[in-house]
């Protein structure tokens, strides 16, 4: 579905990112795992055009996407949740996840939409109960639930999560991956980079190590469980307390 082939990028004249390639096929989950500032966010912001790729290629179910704008990239099915939630805080729940489909608000792509938003409040019970509530007076559990609906509103082929526990209780941390490897099962494919690289391999069928902006490592989800390296950098202690 997904293919970057040796992707550089920078901030300013700072290397982000240096020979970055990878795939993604239908239906999986694919995890980014890696320190901070090892260039995770980077790839996602890439791939979504929110920067600028200066050298390599993005194809997406087989056309070239390299740089392509964002608001043409969600209307191929290219969705990212970005890190921190970024919900408009000033804006109700319905109207944050009416906003999640402006790429095909027009004519009978209205009547979809609020099809959609009311799926999603299904999905999200408590969401539905706060619908005409405004969004930054919502729980940071609540907003991420929102981010993501509003992301789903699109209607992508492709879900990029970006940290999605950050900053979220353990016990909701683990619902919310739960219910991302629910849309894995429902078809949706995920490209998840997320802060527990425990958590992370255990929804995910393969994923990637990245290290000051290259890919160092890669393979199925079980094999970087079991990789020493990747326990000893990544895996530590104080994951498996909380998580096991």
């Amino acid at each position: 579905m997904l293919r970057l082939r040796s992707i550089d990028a920078s901030y300013g004249r700072v290397p982000a990112l240096r020979g970055i390639s990878l795939h993604v096929g239908h239906g999986e989950i694919v995890t980014l795992i890696g320190a901070n500032g090892a260039g995770k966010s980077t790839t996602l912001a890439v791939i979504s055009g929110l920067l600028r790729a200066q050298a390599g290629e993005i194809e997406f179910e087989d056309r070239g996407v390299t740089n392509w704008p964002p608001h043409r990239l969600v209307r191929a099915g290219i969705c990212h949740v970005p890190e921190g939630r970024q919900v408009f805080g000033a804006l109700s729940v319905a109207d944050n996840l009416l906003l999640g489909a402006y790429s095909r608000w027009r004519g009978a792509g209205r009547t979809q939409a609020l099809a959609d938003m009311k799926q999603q409040f299904e999905r999200f019970p408590r969401l539905a109960e706060r619908r005409d509530q405004l969004a930054g007076s919502l729980s940071g559990g609540e907003q991420q639930m929102l981010a993501l609906a509003r992301g789903l509103m699109s209607r992508p082929r492709l879900l990029m999560l970006d940290e999605p526990s950050l900053g979220l209780a353990p016990i909701i941390a683990q619902q919310f991956l739960a219910e991302v490897q629910k849309l894995r099962e429902e078809g949706l494919t995920v490209l998840l980079v997320e802060q527990n690289a425990r958590a992370a391999l255990r929804i995910a069928d393969r994923g990637y190590v990245i290290e000051t902006g290259r890919i160092v490592l890669e393979g199925t989800a079980q094999d970087l469980l079991d990789n020493p390296e990747v326990q000893r950098a990544y895996l530590g202690k104080g994951y498996r307390e909380v998580w096991e």
